[in-house]
């Protein structure tokens, strides 16, 4: 089987090609990124075809996806804050850039297209833990374009019978997750200043609440679905149904670095939810044999990674 993974040589998408290419049910795997985000060292010693390119581009996307069974589209424009500063630049990269991919997959024979979407789409919506049948309400561009990603997916699958599979990520962390700069998620945020030994900058007050998942649960959740060939007519969360506040995520820090770090808080940021918790019932229903790494294990991993990133800079 060969695998495309867009945004490949990302965060996600690196962690991904590296436990595919550990799967013996996998021939080859192809990779497009323009950079943008992700860095072509992190396919440093991995054996995949590598193309330079723009999912805006449809001439690229062609020649990146010939002879692919499945896809797993996971380049985009990532952050909240980003979308707020240029929106129509995320809506291009997400939502065009979305359409692009299943549009051009269109022409192949009968692929697996995973795409990747946001618990950022159930925005406002107060309810706990979010399941996928409550209504979205967006705060941010960012997650309308998401929104707009996994409808255009859906309707792929309903118009054109294509075999689709929408995951919602919720808070992915975990090795390759850069750190050094202002878009950073708050997880490597958290570790990179933990290590340097400054100030953790916390916005709000820190009781906020994220469901965390380790980047190694969603690679093997991602690589059951293509091996096993799982598609699905509705969004799937792929979180399990955790709930952590950020200042419980310092404490966790603490005691894996066993010393007292210190929190900075600031203002809380425009189109940040408070609170974010799956409903894991689809996932584990779809995904029975996966066992998600819980948070401290997931972060010790983190923390380990991070520290060779420090010694090495």
């Amino acid at each position: 089987m060969r695998v495309l993974v867009t945004g490949g040589a990302g965060f996600i998408g690196a962690n991904l090609c590296q436990h595919l290419l550990g799967q013996d049910w996998v021939d080859s795997i192809a990779v497009i990124d323009d950079l943008s985000t992700g860095f072509e060292a992190n396919l440093a010693g991995l054996d995949v075809d590598f193309f330079e390119g723009s999912i805006l581009d449809v001439d690229a996307l062609g020649t990146a996806m010939l002879g692919a069974d499945a896809i797993v589209h996971l380049a985009a424009r990532p952050s909240v804050p980003r979308s707020i500063s240029e929106p129509l630049l995320s809506h291009a990269a997400n939502a065009t850039g979305t359409l692009n991919v299943l549009d051009v997959a269109r022409g192949l024979d009968d692929p697996l297209v995973i795409v990747a979407s946001s618990s950022s789409v159930y925005g406002a919506n107060p309810t706990l833990p979010k399941h996928e049948g409550l209504l979205a309400q967006p705060m941010s561009p960012y997650a309308v374009s998401k929104l707009a990603a996994e409808q255009y997916t859906l309707a792929w699958q309903h118009s054109y019978g294509m075999r689709t599979l929408p995951f919602r990520f919720f808070n992915v962390f975990g090795p390759l997750q850069a750190a050094g700069h202002a878009y950073a998620a708050v997880i490597p945020a958290f570790v990179d200043a933990a290590l340097r030994e400054v100030p953790l900058t916390v916005h709000g007050d820190g009781t906020q609440s994220r469901d965390f998942t380790y980047v190694g649960t969603v690679c093997e959740t991602i690589g059951t679905a293509i091996r096993d060939q799982i598609s699905h007519d509705a969004p799937v969360n792929l979180a399990f149904n955790t709930r952590t506040t950020l200042l419980a995520v310092i404490e966790e820090l603490e005691s894996l670095l066993g010393r007292r770090l210190l929190p900075e808080h600031v203002g809380s940021r425009v189109g940040d939810v408070p609170h974010s918790q799956a409903d894991d019932s689809t996932v584990r229903a779809l995904f029975p044999s996966v066992e998600p790494v819980d948070l401290a294990s997931g972060l010790a991993a983190t923390v380990e990674w991070m520290k060779t990133q420090t010694t090495s800079d």
